[in-house]
């Protein structure tokens, strides 16, 4: 059976350039690890909580929810990614820079 998502409606366009694939299916315009140049900085919330906040991901949603995944789980902890930004609760930005160089991320560090 094909899934919803997976299926393609358009039967006819005049556009000689039109491409019918999605988003989800394009991973090719991705910026590998080492060309990302990501910027990291810890910022607090109300109540005093802090977060480490990772910007600058240039990518598709599932790349980017990808290697939030990959950070929440290696970690052990909670988080969001959204905009082309990740949000990790917790002052862990020590573990955070060690698993993306791991990854071969470039990164700079924003603020204390």
């Amino acid at each position: 059976m094909i899934q919803k998502k997976n299926r393609k409606l358009v039967v006819y366009s005049t556009n000689p350039d039109f491409n019918t694939e999605n988003e989800d299916t394009q991973h090719n315009n991705d910026i590998i690890a080492e060309n990302q140049k990501l910027e990291i900085y810890k910022q607090r919330y109300k109540g005093g909580k802090v977060a480490i906040v990772i910007e600058k991901f240039v990518g598709s949603k599932n790349s980017l929810k990808d290697l939030s995944n990959k950070l929440k789980s290696k970690c052990g902890v909670g988080g969001t990614a959204k905009n082309g930004k990740i949000i990790i609760q917790g002052d862990i930005r020590e573990k955070i820079i060690t698993i993306l160089e791991e990854e071969g991320y470039k990164y700079k560090r924003v603020g204390g």
